[in-house]
Order: C-alpha cells, then sequence, then structure tokens
C-alpha cells in the first residue's frame, strides 16, 4: 500500500495529474500497478487524509492540491486534535494514576497484552482507541470520558493512517506499556511523562509523513505541515 501511495503521490506532486484533474479509474490503476483493490482504496484514502485528492461521489477521485497540507482525521484536523489530546490525555494520565482502582488497571493491563498480540490491524486500531478511553475511565471524571469519546473516531483514523504509513504499531505497544506502568505504580508524574512522550512520538511521526518526499519532487518548507 505504501508503495502504492508514494507512486500516486509522486504523480501528483510533480504535476503529472494537475489539480481539478480526475485519477484513473480504480480499475484501470489497479491494472496499471499490478494491485489489488483494496490495496488501491487504502492509499486513495491516505491521499485524501494528506489533502491532495477528493473523492465525489458516483464521479471518482479528483486532485485538488500537488503539495501535502494538513492531515484531516474525520471532522478534526492533524493540528486540532493533537492540541486537544495533549491537554486533556496527559493530566487524565496523572488523574488515573492517583484515581484508578484495581479493576481499572486491571483492565488495562489485559487489553494492553490483547494489543501486544494481535496481528489484525484493524482490530488492533480499535483496541488503541479503548485503550485511551480506559485510561480516561480511570481518571474517575465523567467529562474527560465524554471528551474522548467525542474525538473516539477521529482518534481511530489517525491511529490507523500512522500505522499504514508510519508503521506505529509496536513503538506505540511500549508506549502504552509505560502508560500502564505508571499506573501501577501510582506514579502521577511518571504517568504524565509516558502520556506526553507517546503524544510527541504521535506529532514526530505525522510530521515525517507529511515531510516524506517522492523521489524528484522539488519542494520548500513551505508545503510542509508542521504543528509548532
Amino acid at each position: 500500500m505504501e508503495a502504492v501511495l508514494t507512486h500516486l503521490r509522486g504523480a501528483i506532486e510533480r504535476g503529472e495529474y494537475a489539480v481539478g484533474e480526475k485519477l484513473p479509474s480504480e480499475a484501470e490503476l489497479c491494472r496499471r500497478l499490478e494491485v489489488s483493490r483494496p490495496v488501491l482504496r487504502e492509499a486513495l484514502r491516505a491521499l485524501q487524509v494528506m489533502g491532495l485528492t477528493q473523492s465525489r461521489t458516483g464521479k471518482g477521485t479528483f486532485v485538488v492540491a500537488t503539495a501535502v497540507g494538513e492531515p484531516t482525521f474525520g471532522d478534526y484536523a492533524a493540528r486540532d486534535l493533537l492540541e486537544v489530546r495533549r491537554h486533556v490525555e496527559i493530566p487524565v494520565a496523572g488523574y488515573a494514576a492517583l484515581r484508578r482502582t484495581p479493576d481499572d488497571l486491571d483492565r488495562l493491563t489485559r487489553l494492553l497484552e490483547r494489543m501486544e498480540r494481535e496481528t489484525d490491524t484493524t482490530a488492533w486500531v480499535a483496541m488503541d482507541t479503548a485503550f485511551h478511553l480506559a485510561v480516561a475511565e480511570a481518571a474517575h471524571n465523567p467529562v474527560f470520558r465524554r471528551v474522548i469519546e467525542e474525538i473516539r473516531d477521529a482518534l481511530a483514523r489517525q491511529s490507523a493512517f500512522l500505522n499504514e504509513l508510519g508503521d506505529r504499531r509496536r513503538q506505540s505497544d511500549r508506549e502504552h506499556r509505560a502508560v500502564v506502568e505508571a499506573l501501577a505504580d501510582g506514579s502521577e508524574h511518571g504517568a504524565v511523562e509516558a502520556m506526553s512522550h507517546h503524544l510527541d512520538r504521535v506529532e514526530t511521526t505525522l510530521t515525517d509523513i507529511v515531510r516524506r518526499r517522492p523521489a524528484g519532487h522539488v519542494g520548500t518548507d513551505t508545503d510542509v505541515w508542521k504543528s509548532k
């Protein structure tokens, strides 16, 4: 999928497909690139998240930009989503370390163990969002839970994007384990540090994906997404 995405992104950024131009049909692209339709569709979805294309029902996929803009996940821009996550999930982790019950810790531990064994990406993404919701629940403040539930779909879309293009699963598992270990120790400082590190790595991976340039691309710093 990443190879297909790199090929299509490169073609768009080199101007082989102009803004407003329709990409070849899925059947034609599958034939040209010798890939299955599910693989192609994953790549096309990634192009949309990057802001390069737009899918129009019944009409096809059209180029809307020749440089990667700010990724969007559902209703939220990546910049906005990360800002809220930092202001909510970091202090939430600290509260969870102080307030979590044995049942909370058991639920998080079992969920993490399942994630570490999981091989299916879709199932892992679902558990990833469930993990962050469980941390919010362990803080025992219903407002925190409601905030995470509100952005749950965006979190899932972001997680899938990072795993498809940034190979984040194993790294995320290690970062999640650090959060659980801090909660087990009842360390507010440790939990805050672990969640801060996790979100730092999310931001770094997102930035790296957007900065990535196909061979032959000529660009400037102005078309690089930056969250700060």
